[in-house]
């Protein structure tokens, strides 16, 4: 009996499909998402045992597993850690091209947030820069409620 497969043409159709949906983000993304939108504040959580401070905030310890429900508000002022600069345009990007994305360690914090970097000359970017999140005139409850961060 000769195997089924082999009388088959494989056929590849390349193609694109958007699927809109909705992501819960828990009671710790909830917290923190809804202190930027109604307070323009930064909050993350503190590790009761090596006392590290998550932005974004997340409801365990990344390092020694504790429960981090200890809540600290960091500045809205960090220090540029690493970015990049996109210059294609993607229908997923939240801003036209180029764009630059980068690792901010906002001060009070011990590990970095990944955002865009805006209001400046993208050749001037460098790493160590202080930078200062602009937060969006009409806030939404999203990520995007900090517009972007730019220098200080």
């Amino acid at each position: 009996m000769a195997d089924w497969k082999e009388e088959v043409e494989n056929v590849v159709y390349s193609g694109r499909i958007k699927v809109p949906y909705k992501w819960y983000v828990g009671e710790v993304g909830s917290r923190f998402l809804i202190a930027i939108r109604d307070k323009k504040e930064i909050w993350g959580t503190k590790c009761p045992k090596c006392k590290k401070v998550y932005v974004p905030p997340q409801k365990n310890c990344g390092e020694c597993f504790e429960l981090t429900d200890e809540w600290v508000k960091v500045k809205d002022t960090g220090t540029l850690e690493s970015f990049t600069v996109a210059r294609y345009s993607h229908d997923m990007q939240p801003t036209k091209q180029p764009i630059a994305y980068g690792l901010i360690k906002l001060d009070g914090a011990d590990g970095a947030l990944l955002h865009m970097i805006g209001d400046t000359d993208l050749g001037k970017l460098k790493v160590g820069m202080k930078v200062k999140a602009v937060f969006a005139d009409k806030r939404e409850g999203t990520i995007l409620d900090i517009k972007h961060f730019t220098p200080a």
